[in-house]
């Protein structure tokens, strides 16, 4: 089991203001007009969207993410249900426009892109009953001074590849680690591989066919996608990952955990937005659906 102390979940990392535009299937590189199927703005970002679902799921959580004075920073804070913000300084907030097909595929523009952003000090980071440290270079920065153990660290490479120097000072940092099976197709041999290197539990996500995990024993875990309308794929796999981080917390074998996460995918999964309780952030109204 993994050893778990009091306090909230600090998790540091992007939020964003997204346009999200939706096409039955994603463009070809040639020039042509294109009309979409839906367009809407909501609030994204893989930290945002952890702090969202481990809100829903009743865990204390701090949002640690660069945020300028901005339009898009006053959006995204009227979208967030009561989620704890801390705002750290930056020149602008990010915004994308994510292009995304009918088979859940997408390309994402960066119209803003993120700015450099100061690493906080370890020192604030002290009373956190877990720290999430998802990927930007400040991020990076701070995991780079971390040595395993010295923060409950969980980390979430995405689409990372089997070999990147770029991601490896995430999971030399953390205990728990998440990625996807997009460059991976394979993935318990990298699964394996974080385990030697001393992570407590691997976990790689494969959409609609689950995931698979590898715990401290080398043990291999299989977890089925769970059955739902799905409407949106944005936010799925920061659900999975809150899922099994309440889990884990709350004292719940691996297994169990895998298939809570798989069970807080699908608060995702059922709306257009990244999570349940989304508001409209341009009007501060009522969550959307």
């Amino acid at each position: 089991m993994i050893a778990t102390r009091e306090g909230p979940v600090r998790v540091l990392g992007p939020s964003a203001w997204n346009t999200m535009v939706r096409l039955g299937q994603l463009p070809e590189p040639r020039t042509q007009m294109l009309v979409a199927d839906e367009c809407w703005d909501t609030v994204g970002g893989t930290s945002a969207g952890k702090a969202v679902h481990l809100h829903d799921l009743g865990v204390p959580v701090v949002l640690m993410t660069p945020l300028a004075d901005d339009d898009a920073a006053a959006h995204i804070r009227g979208s967030l249900p009561d989620v704890a913000v801390e705002a750290l300084p930056t020149a602008a907030t990010e915004h994308h426009i994510n292009l995304m097909s009918a088979a859940g595929k997408r390309v994402s523009v960066y119209t803003v892109a993120p700015a450099t952003t100061p690493v906080p000090p370890v020192a604030g980071l002290a009373d956190a009953r877990a720290v999430v440290l998802d990927l930007a270079p400040w991020t990076r920065e701070l995991a780079l001074t971390l040595r395993r153990g010295d923060l409950p660290v969980w980390t979430d490479l995405h689409d990372v590849p089997p070999e990147s120097d770029w991601h490896e000072p995430f999971w030399r940092a953390a205990t728990v680690v998440q990625c996807s099976d997009d460059n991976l197709p394979d993935p318990f041999p990298f699964l394996h591989r974080l385990v030697d290197d001393g992570v407590s539990l691997a976990i790689c996500t494969r959409g609609a066919a689950g995931a698979v995990a590898v715990d401290a024993g080398h043990q291999e875990h299989r977890q089925d996608a769970e059955e739902c309308a799905v409407v949106d794929t944005n936010g799925a796999g920061d659900a999975f990952f809150s899922g099994v981080m309440a889990a884990v917390l709350a004292g719940e074998a691996t297994p169990d955990a895998l298939a809570a996460g798989a069970r807080q995918a699908t608060r995702a999964l059922v709306t257009r937005h990244i999570g349940p309780g989304i508001r409209d952030g341009r009007t501060g109204g009522v969550p959307t659906t």
